[in-house]
Parts: structure tokens; sequence; C-alpha cells
């Protein structure tokens, strides 16, 4: 038994209430009180996980769900998400139930070389991905740091597949150098010296 539905989608943005632009750097969407119970009846383990597709373009990716306060027939979806799917606001979307492997190993490759700039690029990563339930390789999220955006290409998930996991596993993340990084000039070796070794004659001394 499954959790199969369609609903019309939207960006956060438009959710009505407070603002939750907070809500633009996670992987998790926003249901309406429906579906939390249609997804009891069917006994649905936690952590919920789900396909989201955009049938008229064959995209997907998946996510988690953050609450079950949106009005019924509508899904709320974080901005890079809606991008991710080609999705317009007001456009069908199909959410499925789905369980995904516990991820061991992501590869991500900034967009921007900007990203470089954060001191602690590990930790600013890590402390952003525990707004994700599920990383889709492929996608390209985005995350907030000192009021600045940044994305991040999924490159690669381990195990392989499409997706993975990430709730309460350990994760190890590795770095491609991002969009637009060259390497630096390599420094220039000064010329070996020219003064040449020689014994005076009729002498042990060495002189330069």
């Amino acid at each position: 038994r499954t959790f199969t539905e369609h609903y019309r989608c939207y960006p956060v943005s438009m959710l009505p209430g407070n603002e939750r632009e907070n809500v633009n750097f996670g992987g998790k969407i926003i249901l309406p009180q429906s579906a939390l119970v249609k997804l009891a009846s069917l006994n649905i383990a936690y952590p919920m996980l789900f396909s989201l597709t955009n049938e008229t373009h064959a995209r997907h990716t998946h996510a988690g769900v953050l609450e079950f306060i949106a009005e019924e027939g509508r899904v709320y979806l974080p901005h890079w998400m809606m991008q991710t799917l080609l999705l317009e606001p007001g456009d069908l979307i199909q959410v499925k139930n789905t369980t995904l492997p516990l991820g061991s190993f992501v590869k991500i490759q900034p967009q921007s070389v900007d990203f470089l700039d954060i001191t602690d690029p590990k930790a600013v990563l890590e402390n952003a991905l525990r707004n994700f339930s599920t990383l889709t390789q492929g996608d390209i999220i985005m995350i907030n740091y000192n009021n600045k955006l940044y994305e991040i290409l999924v490159m690669e998930v381990k195990p392989e597949g499409n997706g993975i996991s990430i709730v309460e596993t350990d994760l190890e993340v590795d770095f491609a150098p991002p969009v637009g990084y060259k390497e630096p000039p390599k420094p220039i070796q000064a010329p070996a010296s020219s003064m040449v070794q020689f014994i005076k004659p009729g002498s042990s001394e060495i002189h330069y």
C-alpha cells in the first residue's frame, strides 16, 4: 500500500502566515493535513520520505516533510526544488511515499568560487544538511550562510542509485572544485646557481 497523490505546487514564499524563508534552504515540503491522516492509516514508517515527480517534464527528486499545514490540494516546495522540477506555481506534481537507503557518501560541487571564501565550508555544509532528509544525484540544492546564497550540485551519492536518506546517518562528504575554479599558477623556480664548484690546484679546500 502506497501513498500517491497529485497536488498543485507552490513555492514556500507563497505559504500564508508567517514567513518561512528558512524552508527554502532545506529539502522538506509542506503537505495538507489530509496527507498526514492518509499516511497514518497506511502505517507509513518514519522518517516519511517522498518521491516528487513532474510528469509533464519527466523530472523528479526526493524530499522529507516538514509540516502538514498546507491548504487542501496544495503542496509547498523550496524554491530550488521548484527549479529542479521545472515547475511553475499552480502546476500539478505527483507526491509518492518512498524508501531510500541510508547514505554513506556524497560528492558535492559548489556552483561558484565564492564558496571558497567560507572559512570552514565542511562545517557550514554539515550544518545546512540538517535541514534535509534526502539527497538526490543531479539536484542543485541551495543553502544560506551569512545572508549569502550558495548553490550546490549533488554530483554523486553512495550507496549508488538515484537518492539517499541522510536522516541519522554518518555521511562522508567530498568536495569537487567549484565551478569556475582555476588552479593557482605554480611558482616559477629560481634558476640553479651558476657558480661552479672547483678545487684550487695544490689545495684540498673547496671554493665557490
